[in-house]
């Protein structure tokens, strides 16, 4: 017997635009990995080209019987100079966007996925006067695009953002889990949910909300005092401030064990995925049940779950273990409304290419797309073709 997901379930996969599109010269991060002495182990350069192959990638969703994307709007294409809107950028995701309705694929877009123009970097960032409505003015340049989208994401991860801001001026880069970071940057995690707000502000009449990287925080040795403390500048402050949108993006991997002193290292015993992380799909269900206990009545989209791996069948018994623990969340009543798994493409993982969390393998010279078993597996449960779970 197949278990039921809710009628009207989306069912996709994710992408962000940087991670994928290729040369997008005018960014913050592009900078950063193209600087002379960079930290960073590799640059994006093309990426996977999904600038011009979108169509391919499109159809390839559409291919697996999935009913829904996700990707980003690249704020620095779009405003390459601060003040001056490119409306061949406009009208590239414009394209992007009827791509999607014309395979029957609803569109989830996110408008900023931690990348910035550089020129907004240059003049301070998150901490400058005026970010906000600069934030605002880019929001108010896309809307005209914007039409048969239904669900919009203002801002991906705030709470990664401000934590990668801290980790870098405490000099902190050994830490790839963002739940064992320091606390984000305040002024930074103000100003983004400032730009939340102001987002929404000019998103009247489309459902919008932002997406939070979901911990899995877990007490060791009777520190719930230290865990409860160490999630909410990390995590609870940014789903409390999502207490009145129209939805809430969950993005859930792993978890972190705190105790007395703070997070405590994976065990050496434990499962782990390419990135070290530990193997733990039980993260997708907890993080649910957390975030719809931090803020009841609002519904629910998972817009990123996976793992990065090399075995492809690693893959089908992650996301499997994954699905089984939303689905239980959902049989107890709370509101999810899709699960979006990242990624659809092996794509730049702010670093390295490494790290394949990708549905889809991308071949680094040709741009070649070969969908992994993995891939067709999940797009069997998803369009009812295979039992789940199977």
């Amino acid at each position: 017997m197949r278990t039921s997901f809710p009628d009207g379930f989306l069912w996709g996969a994710a992408t962000s635009a940087h991670q994928t599109e290729g040369n997008n010269v005018a960014s913050d991060f592009w900078a950063l990995e193209n600087r002379p002495g960079s930290f960073l182990p590799q640059r994006s350069g093309d990426a996977c080209d999904s600038y011009h192959r979108w169509r391919e990638d499109l159809d390839i969703v559409r291919g697996l019987g999935l009913n829904a994307y996700r990707f980003s709007i690249e704020w620095a294409r779009v405003e390459p100079v601060e003040g001056h809107v490119s409306r061949a950028e406009l009208a590239h995701y414009r394209r992007l966007i009827e791509g999607c309705l014309e395979r029957g694929l609803t569109p989830v877009v996110t408008l900023h996925h931690f990348t910035s123009p550089l020129w907004f970097q240059k003049a301070g960032g998150w901490k400058a006067p005026g970010a906000v409505e600069g934030f605002r003015r880019y929001v108010r340049a896309v809307l005209p695009i914007l039409d048969g989208v239904e669900w919009v994401c203002t801002i991906n991860e705030p709470n990664m953002l401000a934590m990668m801001a801290a980790a870098v001026k405490a000099e902190k880069r050994e830490e790839n889990v963002a739940g064992a970071m320091p606390p984000p940057d305040r002024a930074i995690a103000d100003a983004l949910t400032a730009a939340h707000r102001a987002a929404r502000e000019e998103l009247a009449g489309f459902r919008s909300g932002w997406t939070i990287a979901n911990q899995n925080f877990e007490a060791v040795g009777g520190a719930d005092a230290e865990c409860e403390e160490w999630a909410w500048s990390r995590e609870d402050r940014f789903l409390d401030a999502a207490a009145s949108d129209d939805f809430i993006g969950v993005q859930a991997y792993t978890r972190v064990r705190i105790g007395r002193d703070g997070a405590l290292p994976v065990p050496d015993d434990a499962r782990r995925t390419v990135t070290g992380w530990e193997f733990y799909p039980e993260a997708l269900g907890n993080a649910v049940r957390h975030t719809a206990s931090r803020v009841p009545g609002v519904p629910i989209l998972v817009t990123e779950n996976g793992i990065a791996t090399a075995d492809d069948a690693e893959r089908v018994e992650y996301t499997r273990g994954a699905l089984a623990g939303l689905h239980e969340a959902i049989k107890d009543g709370i509101d999810v409304r899709g699960y979006l798994h990242w990624s659809l493409l092996d794509n730049y993982e702010w670093g390295s290419y490494e790290p394949t969390f990708g549905l889809v393998a991308v071949d680094r010279t040709t741009f070649a797309r070969t969908v992994k078993p993995s891939a067709r597996w999940f797009g069997d449960v998803a369009s009812g073709r295979a039992a789940y779970p199977s």
